[in-house]
Order: structure tokens, then C-alpha cells, then sequence
């Protein structure tokens, strides 16, 4: 069931509308994007400084690809629709986390 369809069954979904994800999934975007350049700019001469940009890089670019796969799912009619179970994934989950792929138990099942 996409995000659409969610809302005119009147589920809860009708409360977070497809503007709304795509607003809050840019938002998300740009804020990455604004980490990523931070931690290209930041200075340390210690190794271990060195091996912390890099986990940090690779973790805001992982977060920057759900990103981009939620707006691809937001463009398919797909967005909010687990991909475990298809069910749909509750609002509120959306709303703290826009980019995610599943419900809390099918992400707690997949570990």
C-alpha cells in the first residue's frame, strides 16, 4: 500500500502527506550533505582522528543512499509500505525516521 492509497483508506498515514515526506526527506538530505562536508573539512593530525572521518563518512553516505531510496520509493507510490511485510509503516515512525524501510519489529527481525 503506498502513502496515497494509505490516505484515502483513512489510516493514520492521511496525517503525512507525500509533500510533507518529500519536505522532510530533503531536509534530511541536506543535512547530510552539510555532515559530509564537515567531516571533509575537519583537520586532525592523530590516526585515530583519521579513522573517525572515516566511519563518519561512511555512515552519513549509507544515510544519504536510504535517502535517496525513500525519494525513489515517494516517486514509485511505494514510500510507507514496509518492506518486510508490507504493511504499512506507522506515521510516527516516519515522521522521527523519514528514510525508513520497515516497521520496528520486521528492522528488530533483520537485526
Amino acid at each position: 500500500m503506498s502513502l496515497d492509497s494509505a490516505a484515502r483508506a483513512g489510516s493514520a498515514v492521511e496525517r503525512f502527506s507525500v509533500h510533507e515526506a518529500r519536505q522532510r526527506l530533503e531536509h534530511e538530505r541536506h543535512a547530510r550533505l552539510t555532515q559530509l562536508q564537515a567531516v571533509g573539512e575537519a583537520s586532525g593530525g592523530a590516526p585515530e582522528a583519521h579513522d573517525l572521518q572515516i566511519v563518519q563518512r561512511g555512515a552519513i553516505e549509507h544515510a544519504l543512499k536510504d535517502i535517496d531510496a525513500a525519494l525513489a520509493r515517494l516517486q514509485q507510490g511505494t514510500y510507507g509500505t514496509c518492506q518486510g511485510c508490507d504493511r504499512p509503516i506507522p506515521v510516527e515512525r516516519l515522521e522521527i525516521l523519514p528514510y525508513a524501510r520497515c516497521c520496528v519489529p520486521c528492522q528488530q527481525r533483520a537485526g
